[in-house]
């Protein structure tokens, strides 16, 4: 089967700089698949040469079969990218936007589908409105549709719902998991881990432009099971307990226990210290743990 996205030993330097250091992956076709890391990790890096828009300095990346470099066309049809960014041009309408969106991969009769993506994506009432009127929600939601306007079957959304309200974000993922069912592949890169744990099949985490973990998102979260105590204190945390520490400010902590029986241990260790406990929470471990988990084993190796 062709994969919808392979990577091939891709490696990408910008003089000194390595954003990309060997990174390999498939992801199949019909896949709802994350592409998690920190900022400056290399995803994005990643992404614009799948979409073309550099040149990986070695490795291959093709997309539905196609090379990204020697069958750029090919390649550039079967994708479709949401930028980060809010990329726009001022002068025309919502309407006009996505018909010359169509025209660069040569659609002329698409009206059809372009009202079906402005009723899908809450735009119908915004058609003839002007881009430079829109509110930054809405054109987000433009550029969402001008990613799907040639019916692209791999779909990359980079940082789709970044600073964007709860209403487009329902919106949004009703509609990008209706494609997926659909059988379109959907790359996703996100900061909200808890999106990516409900949504993903699989998940890809970089570091440092390498690949530090791949896996089912079920198979992560067994990986790294236990408990989360979350807690409102007052004084100083016990240093007995700084090793099971995941987030700490002056007022809350976070830490990781790996079982119900040691909740009463750790309870029993604040008190001794004279930590006052305001407010408390317990719950299993979830794709944020994990993630910090991670990054920081990614930390300690590159250190060592």
């Amino acid at each position: 089967m062709t994969a919808a996205i392979e990577a091939i030993d891709v490696i990408k330097r910008y003089r000194k700089v390595t954003a990309l250091d060997g990174v390999t992956l498939h992801i199949k076709p019909g896949e709802f698949f994350g592409l998690l890391g920190p900022n400056g990790a290399g995803k994005t890096t990643l992404i614009s040469i799948m979409a073309g828009l550099v040149r990986p300095s070695a490795g291959q990346v093709r997309v539905m079969g196609y090379d990204v470099v020697t069958q750029y066309r090919a390649a550039r049809r079967a994708l479709g990218v949401v930028p980060q960014e809010l990329v726009f041009d001022p002068f025309f309408t919502v309407r006009e936007t996505l018909r010359f969106q169509s025209g660069y991969f040569g659609l002329r009769a698409n009206d059809d589908w372009i009202d079906e993506l402005l009723a899908n994506l809450g735009l119908t009432a915004k058609a003839d409105t002007n881009m430079r009127a829109l509110s930054g929600g809405m054109k987000r939601r433009v550029l969402v549709a001008q990613a799907l306007v040639h019916r692209p079957p791999v779909i990359v959304l980079d940082e789709p719902t970044a600073g964007v309200d709860v209403e487009l974000r329902q919106t949004l993922w009703r509609f990008v998991q209706q494609l997926n069912r659909q059988g379109h592949t959907i790359v996703l890169t996100t900061h909200y881990l808890e999106e990516a744990q409900q949504l993903c099949d699989r998940i890809a985490m970089l570091r440092g432009g390498r690949l530090i973990a791949l896996d089912h998102t079920r198979a992560l979260l067994q990986r790294f099971s236990g408990l989360r105590l979350s807690a409102r204190v007052a004084g100083a945390l016990p240093a007995a307990l700084a090793a099971r520490v995941i987030e700490q400010t002056d007022e809350h902590v976070v830490l990781r226990l790996a079982s119900v029986a040691e909740v009463e241990q750790t309870l029993a260790t604040l008190r001794q210290a004279g930590t006052r406990i305001e407010d408390l929470e317990v719950g299993h471990a979830d794709l944020e743990d994990v993630f910090l988990q991670l990054m920081a084993g990614a930390d300690a190796e590159a250190t060592a």
